[in-house]
């Protein structure tokens, strides 16, 4: 289908392009729309008024009814006293319009949808470059401004309608480009022209990609040019303006390999899309040159046309991807929303519902970042494959995005017909994929959502709630199904309450630290502090991190948070460590999420925050999960290796979690492990978790790590840790996390 799609458009631009006027472009539009669709009528409707139509008389044409159906997404209408089936698309610029399709026989094919949608963005373009042209028409014939002479007026007329008609006839876009540049050239009498595009990977440089009258020797050397060393294309591009010079050899913004060459130049910008992409340049070796404004607006006029042969282009790539994906074959996302859009419609005349999965990847960045990005494709072709197995006759799949899929099961009559379909999908992602020769583990985070009959009218409200449901599965531990319930919508909005309250909280400063003393066990002193962030939220008061670290951690805010957090807490202990002066200093600990351990410049980060705390390095403790180094990242390693280089020391919390491999502890310069608390709850009760416990700590000494044993609550706990020689302890039978002038009190009083 995309193929006869793109010949079927192909063809309707060629119709489309050689009429001479916008009239004329009109009527072929909606006779070649309806010859290639099969249809009965056509109609195209602008400014309220029937500017063309086939098969129906212009008087005949309900305009009212059609905008109606339009807007209601109807699939029949009688036109003439009898029902017709009917596909709809809007047209935008340069005039809001409606073109309607119209079949007797049979309904229009979402495939067939989605080509006359595209037609009409072809239709949108074609008008557009007529109007660029009869506007330059109209003011030439007003005024005479852009040249003086009749004939010359003719040439640039001329040399216009070739471009446009190349444009549509779908000549190769370089093609088009080097006819620009070179009519350019001809119609302002220079020896030279270029045109300069910036490049796609990286905007902040531009590459000519076009050009006439250029040594072959500097041809080379004018690609990816920094836009601010670009001079007068560069200057064009970063203002969006006309750039004039009229003696370039003393322009200070002279690109030197040309500067005693060319004499005179004037450069205007093209756009994409409404934005600046590169510039059309000319320019005269014989000798300076003021630019008047005739030859100002012909410049101006090739560039509209670079433009649109642009965005043309752009245009059509988009609309071959418009049926299917490119990498997996499954339906595209603009595919999938108009099968949507056509399933609603048949759900209301049939009284049913329509249910919506969508399915996630969970690991699928960790095998972009350890097998590359070619095994990262072939992982969602494989998971493509699987999804169009799970499905049932009359069901559609889509690719929506990077490792978001989707399926659409229409006529549905309540959520549980999508489940077993969610749930084979979810256990066909568990089987293991052979990418690049291994085997790799995957799964996927499912969420259900279902429109009931009364409410058939929302299509975006439907994804809405499948992308809810999905991201409720992720957050309830990834692998598994979750159906979509109207609290998810609420706790959803609340959480967007709650992020943007976080992201004033950190300009508003509303954080506090608390401090929980870390004790020796057989001595019960003091040796060290955890210091543990606080939410004073001006409305809800005190939040604990377990209600707003994650969201941080999700948005990014982890990162401002933690610096605060890292450098009041060396501050605190330096003041803390100079009123002990003949004692033993405090460690501080610090808890650092893995967001913050991918800041490039997290070692600076630390350094900065002890010296500007006043904290020698061997002073602070930086905590990390056991799950952040046991699904670490090639990088992990090395960045924690830059920390120890400061004199830094690491401590794995939660130690013991879940993870029977414990490589880790050999590959990691870790110097602290602290015991689970979940260990240390039943440490005097059940004998098995106090052996786990006496492993743990054994494993410690063997590898000459230090064991701080963590949420201790009462004396029976505290004397078998002891008796099973674990070094240090924290929790409430010590003290709770403590404010700073409640540890400061508490400190004096064990002085």
């Amino acid at each position: 289908m995309g193929m006869r799609a793109t010949q079927q458009l192909t063809e309707f631009l060629s119709a489309v392009a050689d009429r001479p006027d916008g009239p004329a472009a009109q009527h072929a539009a909606v006779e070649c729309a309806a010859r290639a669709l099969r249809a009965d009528v056509a109609m195209l409707v602008v400014d309220a008024g029937v500017v063309a139509c086939a098969g129906l008389r212009a008087e005949q044409v309900p305009i009212a009814a059609l905008h109606r159906a339009a807007a209601e997404q109807q699939l029949s209408l009688e036109l003439a006293g009898r029902p017709y089936a009917i596909a709809h698309a809007p047209l935008a610029d340069p005039t809001p319009g409606l073109l309607v399709l119209g079949r007797r026989d049979e309904p229009f094919s979402d495939e067939e949808i989605c080509l006359l949608r595209g037609m009409t963005r072809v239709l949108e373009l074609s008008l557009q470059a007529l109007h660029v042209i009869e506007a330059e028409r109209r003011q030439a014939r007003e005024n005479g401004r852009l040249v003086d002479s009749l004939q010359e007026r003719q040439r640039l007329f001329e040399h216009l309608s070739r471009i446009q008609r190349l444009i549509a006839r779908r000549a190769p876009l370089q093609h088009i480009l080097d006819s620009i540049t070179s009519a350019a050239a001809e119609l302002l009498g220079v020896e030279m022209a270029s045109l300069n595009l910036l490049e796609k990977d990286d905007p902040s440089v531009g590459s000519m990609v076009s050009s006439i009258g250029f040594a072959p020797d500097v041809l080379p050397r004018m690609h990816r040019i920094p836009l601010p060393s670009a001079g007068v294309a560069g200057l064009a591009v970063l203002g969006d303006e006309l750039v004039m010079v009229t003696d370039y050899e003393n322009s200070p913004i002279a690109i030197p390999d040309i500067r005693t060459q060319l004499k005179a130049v004037m450069a205007v910008p093209v756009h994409e899309n409404g934005a600046a992409v590169g510039c059309l340049t000319v320019g005269t070796y014989a000798g300076p040159r003021e630019w008047d404004k005739p030859s100002q607006d012909i410049l101006r006029a090739f560039a509209e046309h670079v433009s649109l042969a642009l965005t043309d282009a752009q245009t059509l790539e988009a609309m071959n991807q418009a049926f299917h994906d490119s990498l997996t074959g499954l339906a595209s996302r603009a595919l999938f929303l108009t099968r949507m859009e056509r399933a609603f419609a048949a759900a209301r005349d049939a009284r049913a519902g329509v249910a919506v999965v969508f399915a996630d990847l969970d690991r699928f960045k960790v095998v972009n970042d350890s097998l590359g990005h070619a095994a990262g494709d072939e992982l969602l072709v494989g998971v493509a494959e699987r999804i169009t197995a799970c499905l049932r006759p009359g069901d559609t799949a889509a690719r929506l995005g990077g490792d978001e899929f989707a399926v659409l099961l229409p006529l549905a009559h309540d959520a549980d017909e999508a489940v077993p379909v969610a749930k084979r999908i979810l256990e066909s992602l568990r089987e293991p994929f052979v990418l690049a020769g291994k085997e790799t583990y995957v799964s996927g985070s499912v969420g259900i959502a279902y429109a009931a009959p009364e409410e058939v009218d929302a299509v975006q409200e439907l994804m809405v709630r499948a992308d809810l449901a999905m991201y409720q599965a992720k957050k309830q531990g990834k692998d598994r199904v979750e159906v979509f319930r109207p609290e998810l919508q609420a706790s959803f909005q609340a959480g967007l309450r709650l992020e943007a309250d976080l992201r004033r909280a950190v300009v508003r400063h509303e954080f506090e630290l608390r401090y929980q003393p870390i004790v020796h066990l057989r001595t019960g002193e003091i040796t060290g502090l955890e210091a543990l962030v606080r939410w004073q939220h001006p409305e809800r008061g005190l939040i604990p991190p377990l209600d707003f670290i994650p969201l941080a951690e999700e948005t990014g805010m982890i990162v401002p948070i933690g610096e605060w957090v890292l450098r009041e807490a060396c501050r605190q202990a330096a003041d803390w460590n100079a009123q002990r002066a003949g004692r033993r200093p405090l460690t501080v600990s610090v808890n650092m999420s893995a967001v913050q351990l991918d800041q490039a410049d997290l070692p600076e980060v630390v350094a900065a925050a002890l010296e500007g705390g006043g904290l020698p390095a061997a002073n602070l403790v930086i905590e990390l999960t056991e799950s952040l180094l046991v699904d670490h990242r090639p990088s992990t390693l090395r960045q924690l290796e830059r920390i120890k280089e400061l004199g830094v020391r690491l401590a794995i919390d939660d130690f013991g979690t879940g993870y029977s491999s414990l490589a880790y502890l050999r590959r990691f310069p870790v110097d602290i492990i602290k015991i689970d608390k979940s260990f240390v709850d039943d440490v005097g009760d059940v004998p098995a978790a106090a052996a786990l416990t006496l492993g743990i700590i054994q494993l410690g000494q063997a590898l000459s790590l230090s064991t701080i044993a963590e949420g201790i609550e009462d004396a029976g706990q505290l004397l078998e840790l002891t008796d099973g020689n674990c070094e240090l302890g924290q929790g409430y039978y010590f003290a709770e996390p403590l404010t700073e002038q409640a540890m400061s009190d508490l400190l004096d009083r064990k002085d």
